[in-house]
Protein backbone atom coordinates (compact mmCIF):
# COMPACT_ATOMS: atom_id res chain seq x y z
CA UNK A 1 0.00 0.00 0.00
CA UNK A 2 1.28 3.40 -1.44
CA UNK A 3 1.65 6.00 1.58
CA UNK A 4 0.32 9.08 0.62
CA UNK A 5 1.50 12.71 2.80
CA UNK A 6 -0.57 14.26 4.38
CA UNK A 7 0.46 17.31 2.16
CA UNK A 8 -1.65 15.96 -0.67
CA UNK A 9 -4.60 15.41 0.74
CA UNK A 10 -5.19 19.16 1.13
CA UNK A 11 -6.25 19.61 -2.22
CA UNK A 12 -8.86 16.68 -2.61
CA UNK A 13 -12.30 17.28 -2.52
CA UNK A 14 -14.70 16.62 0.51
CA UNK A 15 -16.03 13.74 -0.90
CA UNK A 16 -13.10 11.78 -0.44
CA UNK A 17 -13.52 8.93 2.17
CA UNK A 18 -11.34 8.79 4.56
CA UNK A 19 -10.91 6.20 7.26
CA UNK A 20 -9.69 6.73 10.37
CA UNK A 21 -8.20 4.47 13.17
CA UNK A 22 -10.50 3.68 16.15
CA UNK A 23 -8.56 6.24 18.24
CA UNK A 24 -9.13 9.22 15.89
CA UNK A 25 -12.81 7.88 15.17
CA UNK A 26 -13.38 8.34 19.09
CA UNK A 27 -11.69 11.47 19.63
CA UNK A 28 -14.33 12.87 16.65
CA UNK A 29 -17.14 11.55 18.29
CA UNK A 30 -16.25 13.33 21.77
CA UNK A 31 -15.83 16.44 19.80
CA UNK A 32 -18.96 16.51 17.84
CA UNK A 33 -21.30 15.49 21.14
CA UNK A 34 -19.45 18.44 23.00
CA UNK A 35 -20.67 20.57 20.50
CA UNK A 36 -23.59 23.24 22.51
CA UNK A 37 -26.56 22.21 20.07
CA UNK A 38 -25.97 18.33 21.12
CA UNK A 39 -25.73 19.13 24.84
CA UNK A 40 -29.46 21.26 25.23
CA UNK A 41 -30.96 17.91 23.78
CA UNK A 42 -29.38 16.51 26.20
CA UNK A 43 -32.85 15.13 28.62
CA UNK A 44 -32.99 16.76 32.15
CA UNK A 45 -32.56 15.09 35.07
CA UNK A 46 -36.32 15.47 35.23
CA UNK A 47 -36.97 13.74 31.86
CA UNK A 48 -34.98 10.90 32.80
CA UNK A 49 -36.61 10.54 36.03
CA UNK A 50 -40.28 10.48 34.74
CA UNK A 51 -39.04 7.89 32.24
CA UNK A 52 -37.47 5.57 34.78
CA UNK A 53 -40.83 5.97 36.49
CA UNK A 54 -42.97 5.48 33.47
CA UNK A 55 -41.07 2.31 32.55
CA UNK A 56 -41.14 1.00 36.36
CA UNK A 57 -44.93 1.46 36.09
CA UNK A 58 -45.47 0.24 32.84
CA UNK A 59 -43.31 -3.09 33.99
CA UNK A 60 -45.82 -4.10 36.97
CA UNK A 61 -48.22 -5.06 34.28
CA UNK A 62 -45.99 -6.54 31.57
CA UNK A 63 -46.27 -10.39 33.45
CA UNK A 64 -44.39 -12.10 30.51
CA UNK A 65 -41.06 -9.21 30.88
CA UNK A 66 -41.21 -9.18 34.57
CA UNK A 67 -40.14 -11.49 37.70
CA UNK A 68 -42.47 -10.51 39.68
CA UNK A 69 -45.15 -13.37 40.42
CA UNK A 70 -48.77 -11.99 39.57
CA UNK A 71 -49.59 -12.55 43.23
CA UNK A 72 -47.22 -10.16 44.63
CA UNK A 73 -48.30 -7.70 41.91
CA UNK A 74 -51.97 -8.36 43.37
CA UNK A 75 -50.41 -7.74 46.62
CA UNK A 76 -48.88 -4.49 45.53
CA UNK A 77 -51.88 -3.28 44.08
CA UNK A 78 -53.88 -4.16 46.98
CA UNK A 79 -51.77 -2.39 48.85
CA UNK A 80 -51.78 1.11 47.12
CA UNK A 81 -55.84 0.70 47.24
CA UNK A 82 -55.66 0.26 50.96
CA UNK A 83 -53.51 3.54 51.42
CA UNK A 84 -56.30 5.28 49.37
CA UNK A 85 -59.25 3.89 51.34
CA UNK A 86 -57.06 5.49 54.52
CA UNK A 87 -56.37 8.80 53.72
CA UNK A 88 -60.34 8.78 52.36
CA UNK A 89 -61.32 7.39 56.08
CA UNK A 90 -58.21 10.18 57.58
CA UNK A 91 -59.34 13.23 55.61
CA UNK A 92 -62.54 12.60 54.62
CA UNK A 93 -63.97 13.71 51.09
CA UNK A 94 -62.63 16.33 49.21
CA UNK A 95 -62.54 19.80 50.43
CA UNK A 96 -64.84 21.33 47.60
CA UNK A 97 -67.46 18.80 48.99
CA UNK A 98 -66.98 19.26 52.39
CA UNK A 99 -67.64 22.84 52.55
CA UNK A 100 -71.19 22.63 51.54
CA UNK A 101 -71.99 21.10 54.89
CA UNK A 102 -69.65 23.33 56.97
CA UNK A 103 -71.50 26.17 59.83
CA UNK A 104 -74.92 24.13 58.76
CA UNK A 105 -77.44 23.86 60.75
CA UNK A 106 -79.09 20.50 59.79
CA UNK A 107 -78.03 17.79 57.78
CA UNK A 108 -79.66 16.83 54.66
CA UNK A 109 -81.26 14.36 56.20
CA UNK A 110 -82.93 15.52 59.24
CA UNK A 111 -86.34 15.74 58.58
CA UNK A 112 -87.54 16.19 61.82
CA UNK A 113 -90.10 18.38 63.42
CA UNK A 114 -89.59 21.36 65.44
CA UNK A 115 -91.20 19.64 68.61
CA UNK A 116 -89.31 15.87 67.92
CA UNK A 117 -86.00 18.29 68.07
CA UNK A 118 -87.63 19.50 71.83
CA UNK A 119 -87.64 16.41 73.14
CA UNK A 120 -84.13 15.41 72.07
CA UNK A 121 -82.65 19.06 73.75
CA UNK A 122 -84.86 18.11 77.08
CA UNK A 123 -83.21 14.57 77.03
CA UNK A 124 -80.09 15.97 76.58
CA UNK A 125 -80.85 18.25 79.69
CA UNK A 126 -81.87 15.97 81.91
CA UNK A 127 -79.01 13.90 81.64
CA UNK A 128 -76.57 16.91 81.46
CA UNK A 129 -75.37 17.00 78.33
CA UNK A 130 -75.71 21.04 77.62
CA UNK A 131 -74.09 21.15 74.55
CA UNK A 132 -75.98 18.50 72.71
CA UNK A 133 -79.13 20.27 74.37
CA UNK A 134 -77.20 23.73 73.02
CA UNK A 135 -77.64 22.29 69.21
CA UNK A 136 -81.33 20.52 69.72
CA UNK A 137 -82.82 23.31 70.85
CA UNK A 138 -81.22 25.91 68.95
CA UNK A 139 -82.23 23.59 66.11
CA UNK A 140 -85.99 23.19 67.39
CA UNK A 141 -85.92 27.23 67.46
CA UNK A 142 -84.84 27.47 63.62
CA UNK A 143 -87.43 24.62 62.66
CA UNK A 144 -90.08 26.54 64.53
CA UNK A 145 -90.18 29.64 62.50
CA UNK A 146 -89.74 27.50 59.46
CA UNK A 147 -92.60 25.10 60.43
CA UNK A 148 -94.74 28.81 60.96
CA UNK A 149 -93.57 30.13 58.13
CA UNK A 150 -91.75 32.92 59.04
CA UNK A 151 -88.29 32.25 58.12
CA UNK A 152 -86.78 29.98 55.39
CA UNK A 153 -84.85 27.25 56.51
CA UNK A 154 -82.91 24.69 54.36
CA UNK A 155 -80.18 22.10 54.47
CA UNK A 156 -77.22 24.35 54.07
CA UNK A 157 -78.44 27.37 55.93
CA UNK A 158 -76.49 28.30 58.35
CA UNK A 159 -76.78 29.43 62.13
CA UNK A 160 -75.62 32.70 61.33
CA UNK A 161 -77.66 33.04 57.96
CA UNK A 162 -80.75 31.84 60.18
CA UNK A 163 -80.04 34.47 63.01
CA UNK A 164 -79.96 37.63 60.86
CA UNK A 165 -82.88 36.68 58.86
CA UNK A 166 -85.10 35.51 62.40
CA UNK A 167 -83.81 39.19 63.62
CA UNK A 168 -85.99 41.06 60.76
CA UNK A 169 -88.97 39.31 61.69
CA UNK A 170 -88.38 39.67 65.69
CA UNK A 171 -86.07 42.62 65.80
CA UNK A 172 -86.03 43.19 69.36
CA UNK A 173 -83.79 39.64 69.81
CA UNK A 174 -81.52 40.46 67.22
CA UNK A 175 -78.58 40.82 70.16
CA UNK A 176 -79.82 36.91 71.79
CA UNK A 177 -80.33 34.91 68.45
CA UNK A 178 -76.80 36.50 67.11
CA UNK A 179 -75.07 35.04 70.24
CA UNK A 180 -77.06 31.89 70.52
CA UNK A 181 -75.95 31.53 67.01
CA UNK A 182 -72.49 32.14 67.59
CA UNK A 183 -72.93 29.48 70.55
CA UNK A 184 -74.33 26.54 68.53
CA UNK A 185 -71.10 27.19 66.02
CA UNK A 186 -68.71 26.99 69.08
CA UNK A 187 -70.39 23.91 70.08
CA UNK A 188 -70.42 22.21 66.62
CA UNK A 189 -67.84 23.34 64.74
CA UNK A 190 -65.17 24.25 67.21
CA UNK A 191 -65.50 21.58 69.84
CA UNK A 192 -66.47 24.24 72.30
CA UNK A 193 -68.04 22.52 75.70
CA UNK A 194 -71.38 24.40 76.83
CA UNK A 195 -72.36 25.05 80.28
CA UNK A 196 -75.48 24.83 82.00
CA UNK A 197 -76.50 28.45 81.76
CA UNK A 198 -76.08 28.30 77.80
CA UNK A 199 -78.92 25.66 77.05
CA UNK A 200 -81.06 27.61 79.38
CA UNK A 201 -80.93 30.84 77.62
CA UNK A 202 -81.42 29.31 74.08
CA UNK A 203 -84.47 27.07 76.01
CA UNK A 204 -85.54 30.26 77.00
CA UNK A 205 -85.04 32.01 73.47
CA UNK A 206 -86.94 29.31 71.64
CA UNK A 207 -89.52 29.60 74.48
CA UNK A 208 -89.80 33.37 73.67
CA UNK A 209 -90.04 33.42 70.12
CA UNK A 210 -92.06 29.93 70.22
CA UNK A 211 -95.21 32.59 71.51
CA UNK A 212 -93.94 35.50 70.29
CA UNK A 213 -95.84 37.00 67.10
CA UNK A 214 -93.56 39.02 64.50
CA UNK A 215 -93.26 42.53 64.58
CA UNK A 216 -93.99 42.76 60.69
CA UNK A 217 -97.25 40.93 61.84
CA UNK A 218 -98.28 43.38 65.15
CA UNK A 219 -100.75 46.45 64.12
CA UNK A 220 -99.55 50.07 63.88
Amino acid sequence: MIAVPPAALEGLPAAVPVQPDADTARGWLLDELAKPAYASAQPSPIDRAAEAFVTWFSGLFDVRGSNTPPVALAIALGVVVAVLVVALLLFGVPRRNRRSSVGALFGADDRRSAGEMRRAAEAAMAAGDWSLAVLERFRALARGLDERTLVAVFPGTTASAFAAAAARTFPAEHGDLQSAAELFDGVRYADEQAVRQDALSVFALDDRLAAARPQTLEPA
